[in-house]
């Protein structure tokens, strides 16, 4: 109570990542379609988003069951 929302978000949830390799046909990517990354998630394109410069925001994470199962061993 008495803060703001901007005070609870978590400061690591940002993540650029430069020089991905990417499907070509992506470049015709609109704002607000989806994609599944394999093995990464789910994610949107952004609305800042250009043919030259694709921003996409992850919207669901997988579950990683392989690193839980190394952990047990």
């Amino acid at each position: 109570e008495g803060k703001s929302f901007l005070d609870l978000l978590n400061p690591d949830s940002l993540h650029v990542l430069n020089g991905c390799k990417l499907e070509p046909s992506i470049q015709a990517a609109t704002p607000g379609q989806r994609f599944q990354f394999e093995r990464m998630g789910y994610f949107c394109v952004d609305p800042d988003s250009t043919p030259d410069s694709p921003v996409f925001n992850r919207t669901v994470t997988l579950k990683d069951t392989w690193a839980r199962v190394q952990q047990q061993r």
